[in-house]
């Protein structure tokens, strides 16, 4: 038994040198692994309760649009891209309140919108639709050149047709129809050939008045020649006295 006793407080002894060696450093790791617990806990907490709140926004601009409530759905938006801009209901409610807006005749209000996702949405899927309404709202206002620029920008393949179809639009506004003519037939190659879209651009391309594109796109017609001078009248002879 002292035997036993004696070797019990050897490993004792050994486990009180190594914990005096080794104690800070198995501390300071167990608590960084604490705090890697409570901040990872605490993070989702926090993106929970930031979803839930954002998307309660979200639901009452859709409530607001349902009851064509234009105060609640201005309030809500803005409350939503204000307090919870990193969410995935912010640039979703604010697609939402643009076209509430757009329907109300409020261009200005639909604009401020898309540009908010343009220039915030981290969904590139997102930003593309909100281009593509975008630039609709600006040919609406006459802001032609505004709604090419935002045409022009770098867009997935998948929306080329799309984006092709709306600068024809475009170019047809502005009486530019050899370009429009153009940009409808590029955007027919880039379009799903049974999808609905491409036949509404080949009405488009078929409504063009063909004579202004004809003459548009013909080569400028050499300029008549001038009218030859008249030939000098012939000197009359003299008569001999």
């Amino acid at each position: 038994m002292a035997a036993y006793d004696l070797d019990e407080q050897e490993k004792l002894g050994d486990l009180k040198a190594w914990w005096a060696r080794n104690g800070n450093i198995v501390t300071g790791i167990v608590v960084v692994l604490a705090l890697a617990v409570a901040g990872t806990q605490g993070w989702k907490w926090w993106n929970k309760k930031q979803a839930n709140e954002a998307s309660t926004l979200y639901f009452a601009i859709n409530e607001g649009i349902q009851k064509n409530e234009a105060a609640k759905i201005k309030d809500a938006a803005a409350q939503l891209l204000e307090k919870f801009p990193s969410t995935g209901f912010a640039p979703r409610g604010a697609l939402l309140a643009a076209k509430a807006a757009f329907d109300a005749n409020d261009l200005d209000g639909a604009k401020k919108n898309l540009e908010w996702v343009v220039a915030n949405s981290k969904e590139d899927e997102l930003k593309n639709v909100a281009r593509l309404r975008l630039a609709a709202v600006l040919m609406d206002k006459k802001e032609f050149d505004a709604a090419l620029v935002a045409l022009d920008a770098k867009h997935h393949e998948s929306f080329a047709g799309l984006f092709l179809d709306a600068k024809g639009d475009v170019f047809k506004l502005q009486g530019k129809f050899a370009d429009a003519k153009t940009a409808y037939e590029e955007a027919l190659k880039k379009l799903d050939s049974k999808g609905s879209q491409r036949q509404i651009t080949q009405l488009k391309l078929d409504s063009l008045p063909l004579a202004t594109v004809a003459q548009a796109t013909a080569a400028p017609a050499a300029a008549p020649a001038a009218p030859a001078a008249p030939a000098a009248a012939p000197a009359k002879s003299e008569t001999k006295k």
